[in-house]
């Protein structure tokens, strides 16, 4: 597998709970909060997985609103890139997982590679940034209202990246 990094943003813990099902499945990533990472340390990853939760208005997590500004100066065109978003439908439908369409806007300018796209069935929002062309950018996962199925679509994720990290 390629080298791989876990990165993930979490104040309240859901995300980080999150990070660390995935890191489970893929025991050979890295896992690295983004409260302590640094760009630097990371330029030699081929594969970045990045989770943040949504807060606010549709706003990234707060140790992401900082450390993307570093991860931004890394030559990203080489590296694949999969995002994993943490929100709520039924209290902010009409930002559901926004926190990872801000994070996908800010990084695609940069040229990465996007794996791990997912269907919105199942998902009841009215809007997302994290919603383009029919699909996600990446994984949506709702820790209020549908904890029982983050470990099935984990693991069918982590599958599908898998086989999209070999095409």
């Amino acid at each position: 597998m390629l080298k791989t990094a876990i990165l993930f943003g979490s104040s309240v813990g859901n995300t980080r709970f999150v990070a660390e099902k995935l890191h489970a499945i893929l025991p050979e990533a890295d896992l690295i909060s983004a409260e302590s990472a640094k760009a630097k340390d990371l330029k030699d990853y081929d594969f970045y997985i990045l989770g943040t939760s949504t807060w606010g208005v549709g706003q990234l997590q707060d140790d992401f609103e900082t450390f993307v500004e570093d991860f931004l100066t890394l030559d990203l065109a080489p590296k694949t890139i999969a995002l994993f978003g943490l929100g709520d439908q039924q209290t902010y439908p009409d930002t559901f997982c926004d926190g990872m369409g801000k994070l996908y806007e800010l990084l695609a300018p940069k040229g990465p590679r996007f794996i791990g796209q997912w269907p919105d069935d199942d998902y009841d929002f009215s809007e997302s940034r994290a919603f383009k062309d029919g699909m996600f950018v990446g994984l949506p996962l709702d820790e209020d209202n549908e904890p029982d199925l983050t470990d099935g679509r984990i693991a069918e994720w982590s599958h599908q990246l898998m086989k999209e990290l070999q095409a």
